[in-house]
This record gives C-alpha cells, sequence and structure tokens, in this order.
C-alpha cells in the first residue's frame, strides 16, 4: 500500500503480498493510504458490519472508494466536497482523530485532481487528503443511512477493476 499521508515516507509498498513478484516493484500501487475521521469511519465501520455486506464481504478500502465514486457521479462534486468542507468539517476540532485506511488508486486519483485544484490554493484555504476523504464518505452517509448505495457502488467498482486488469493482461 502506498501511503499518501504527509507523516508517512513515500515509497513501494507490495500490491500482491507475494515476496518478489512484480506488483512488488510496481511504480503504481493499487492502493493509497489515507485517514479517515472517527464520526465517518464508525458509520463507514456501520456498512461494513451490515447484512447487505455479504458474498463478497467489502472491506474499507472498497467502501471508501465507493464513497468517492458516488459523489463523483455528480457534475458538481468538487462543489459539493468544498461545500461541506468549507461549511461543516471546519466547524470541528481541527485534532479530531482518525483512523488510517486506503482506498484504490482510481479514486485516490479523483480527489488528488481536487486537492489540486485552484479551488484548494491560496486564497483559498488548503485541504488534505484525509479531509477531502472524509468529506465524501460524509456526504454518503446524509445521502443515505443503511450504506445499500455504497455496497452497490463496491461491486460496480470491482467488476470495473476486474474488466480493467483482465483488458491489461497480454495475450
Amino acid at each position: 500500500m502506498y501511503s499518501a499521508l504527509p507523516a508517512a515516507p513515500y515509497g513501494i509498498a507490495t500490491q500482491s503480498g507475494h515476496p518478489g513478484s512484480a506488483a512488488q516493484d510496481s511504480e503504481y500501487p493499487e492502493t493509497i493510504e489515507t485517514r479517515l475521521w472517527l464520526e465517518e469511519h464508525d458509520w463507514l465501520f456501520t456498512v461494513l458490519r451490515s447484512e447487505g455486506n455479504v458474498s463478497p464481504t467489502f472491506r474499507f478500502p472498497d467502501l471508501i472508494s465507493a464513497c468517492v465514486s458516488l459523489v463523483f457521479l455528480h457534475e458538481d462534486a468538487p462543489a459539493r466536497i468544498f461545500d461541506f468542507l468549507g461549511t461543516q468539517l471546519v466547524l470541528r476540532p481541527p485534532l479530531t482523530p482518525r483512523r488510517r485506511e486506503s482506498m484504490w488508486r482510481p479514486q485516490y486519483e479523483l480527489l488528488l485532481a481536487v486537492q489540486r485544484s485552484p479551488a484548494n490554493r491560496h486564497p483559498n484555504p488548503k485541504f488534505q487528503l484525509d479531509q477531502l476523504t472524509t468529506a465524501c464518505v460524509a456526504l454518503c452517509q446524509a445521502h443515505e443511512s443503511d450504506g445499500s448505495l455504497v455496497l452497490r457502488q463496491a461491486r460496480l467498482n470491482m467488476a470495473e477493476r476486474a474488466a480493467r486488469e483482465r483488458r491489461a493482461r497480454p495475450g
């Protein structure tokens, strides 16, 4: 897992878990480490443990990525994210504890584009990856309490990853 956290060293991490595998040497790991504020983490944990999360049972990278994907289904996703950050998250204590989790690379790249956007530059306040990730989960939580859309999107994301991997295989 690759870390996008400022406190963690940047580096290449094992993707497949097998020593000496080609995936271990990849310059672009499949998952990126982020943090999630506790309130949103707790809600996502209830989705993780829900009766609807079966066969397969999705884990945090799938659920976080599903939240990001759902937010980005809307054309005004960056505006929705910055609205939440500027009206709700900014009012929370800045030293609120966070949980370390990860997300899939395609959703990280969506958030990275938002983080690098003019809306996150001077004279505007600068928000970090954990705040952007938290915003996506919070927006999903506000839209639905049971997480059923998140689980459905996790299935769609998984199918898309599998199709992408199949196209990338030689032969």
